[in-house]
């Protein structure tokens, strides 16, 4: 099935216009986005050719970033949104080894569907696996082991509540205050973004309505920081801790 293809600055506007919504919600997510790097990075810093894939890869705003931190990298996105997807592929660099692959993490085939094999270098995730019910985020995770080297990396950057009520509050807290710092708060909300997506006729010409619709559940696992190490643990990764953190905003690192 051929994939619909959407005008690249039609596109362009509405990456640059989910990323100002994104900020609403993660005050610091360049900052974020800049430590996934200096991880992947560092990790690659002697292979010639590295793979690295992103899970949720949405309209490729975390891939795009990684390809100009390493550009001799091959990066695939995999999603299961069809118009964020379309987005992706639209504002894809010029001549970028960058891909995109419309898959379901943790049903079967999802890895064989990304075409890379393995063994991948690092694999990174940034807002996108809170989506996943723990089950099926402890197979992508079971999967993950299978395909990283060893000295590869998972590196997760998500909101991570705490297990704590008072300590969960607190980093609500932080978060918000960051938030108001930052000025981002009136910044346009998930849904709203939804809301426009759909009534733009330019993407109402290329994409069904149920493309335009959104795959998301709408709701978050909850699951916190240390479900996600013991999770990793338990799928054979070496060490797993917490790299950075504001509020309840942390990058994750599992080493192979």
């Amino acid at each position: 099935m051929a994939e619909p293809e959407v005008d690249r600055i039609v596109a362009r506007t509405w990456v640059e216009r989910w990323d100002r919504q994104q900020e609403r919600y993660i005050a610091d997510r360049e900052e974020r986005f800049r430590v996934i790097g200096d991880v992947v990075a560092h990790v690659c810093r002697d292979v010639a050719a590295p793979v690295v894939a992103d899970l949720g890869c949405g309209p490729g705003s975390l891939t795009t970033r990684l390809h100009e931190r390493l550009p001799s990298a091959r990066v695939v996105g995999v999603d299961v949104d069809p118009l964020l997807l379309a987005l992706a592929r639209a504002t894809r660099p010029d001549g970028a080894a960058v891909e995109y692959v419309r898959a379901e993490l943790g049903s079967p085939g999802w890895v064989d569907a990304l075409g890379v094999g393995a063994k991948w270098d690092a694999a990174v995730s940034t807002t996108a696996l809170h989506w996943l019910d723990p089950e099926r985020l402890a197979g992508v995770y079971a999967d993950l082991a299978t395909v990283l080297r060893p000295g590869g990396v998972f590196v997760n950057g998500d909101h991570l509540p705490d297990e704590q009520p008072a300590v969960r509050e607190l980093a609500v807290v932080v978060r918000d205050r960051r938030a108001e710092r930052a000025g981002v708060v009136d910044n346009e909300e998930w849904a709203a973004w939804w809301t426009g997506v759909r009534a733009d006729p330019d993407l109402a010409e290329v994409l069904t309505p149920d493309e335009l619709r959104g795959t998301s559940s709408g709701h978050g696992n909850g699951l916190s920081a240390r479900w996600h190490r013991e999770a990793l643990l338990r799928a054979g990764f070496g060490e797993v801790g917490v790299l950075w953190q504001a509020g309840d905003d942390h990058v994750l690192v599992a080493v192979r």
